[in-house]
């Protein structure tokens, strides 16, 4: 990581200067301070940050864990709709989580993980006293989990603050990286991403002090507010437009519906279906249907192996964004 990241910061290195912030960068040295900080940062933070995928919803997104027993920080919009959801370690092991409380209005929102355990974590740390130009670290299962690489590492700065509790940064954030964690200088979690901007470079995240204000009510479960900054789930994660059921001794994802004017509709895909292959690769289950989907683009073409009446099918569909069918 550290060979990774210092040729980036150097060749920042005229704007970095200019930026008046706590953590002053003035030459090479600064610099090399600065990497050793987000390094060391970043290897104690990354066993904590998980992704998050519900079979029910077709979402995906990020999390960050926040206690030994399994408490589970994320963006109200990653878990709309889900009353259970799939954590994923960045080592691919894979727990239960319950949702618990959310507020919508702050696209705040708490998973617990169910599997009892010693759950690594990290600390919470504040937001209300970020200023512009303090330095920022990012992590998130950028376009979903994979397990040919380690949760994506992005440095930055806080731009402005507001409105309300969110904070804006020049961190590079990309659809799945939604719910993901902030963290300063010290390693705390200091907000987790909410809304991505066009530029990917503009982002919106949720103070963490927010969800200090609203914590037990969230962890006793209770749920409140809407969402204006994001109200879709991911919104540029390609879909086939569908809704999944899963049943025991079945192997693939059984087609519980089909939406109207979907991908999946245009192709012929039918309520009863049992998608077992994509793209040549074998679906076992719905997790497994997300992750594949995850590392696609909308506009791609995806070979979908059906099972219908005892036959097996083949059919093209063209994927679509979520934003495009749901708007």
């Amino acid at each position: 990581m550290r060979n990774r990241l210092l040729p980036l910061l150097v060749a920042s290195l005229p704007c970095l200067i200019s930026v008046e912030a706590r953590e002053p960068v003035r030459d090479l040295k600064d610099i090399q301070t600065l990497e050793s900080k987000v390094a060391a940062i970043s290897a104690k933070v990354l066993p904590a940050t998980v992704a998050l995928l519900s079979e029910r919803t077709g979402s995906s997104g990020s999390g960050v864990i926040v206690s030994e027993d399994g408490l589970v920080l994320t963006a109200a919009h990653v878990i709309q709709g889900a009353e259970s959801i799939l954590v994923v370690f960045p080592d691919g092991k894979q727990v239960q989580g319950k949702v618990l409380g959310a507020n919508y209005s702050r696209d705040m929102a708490m998973v617990k993980i169910q599997d009892k355990g010693r759950w690594p974590f990290a600390k919470t740390g504040n937001s209300k006293n970020l200023d512009a130009g303090d330095w920022v670290v990012a992590l998130g299962h950028s376009a979903g989990f994979d397990a040919a690489r380690t949760p994506p590492v992005r440095f930055g700065r806080v731009i402005s603050k507001g409105p309300g509790n969110f904070l804006t940064t020049d961190c590079t954030l990309i659809g799945g990286d939604s719910g993901g964690p902030l963290f300063d200088l010290d390693g705390n979690i200091v907000a987790i991403h909410s809304s991505i901007g066009k530029s990917l470079s503009n982002n919106n995240h949720t103070g963490i002090d927010g969800f200090r204000e609203d914590w037990e009510r969230m962890l006793a479960g209770e749920t409140w507010g809407s969402l204006s900054l994001n109200p879709f789930a991911n919104p540029e994660m390609p879909v086939l437009g569908i809704g999944m059921a899963m049943m025991r001794g079945v192997r693939g994802v059984i087609v519980e519906s089909v939406v109207q004017g979907s991908p999946a509709a245009a192709a012929g895909v039918r309520t009863g279906d049992v998608i077992r292959v994509i793209d040549g690769s074998e679906v076992r289950d719905g997790r497994e249907l997300l992750q594949i989907l995850a590392k696609r683009q909308a506009g791609d073409e995806v070979k979908l192996g059906v099972r219908r009446d005892r036959g097996d099918i083949e059919m093209k569909v063209k994927l679509k964004r979520r934003s495009e069918l749901f708007e």
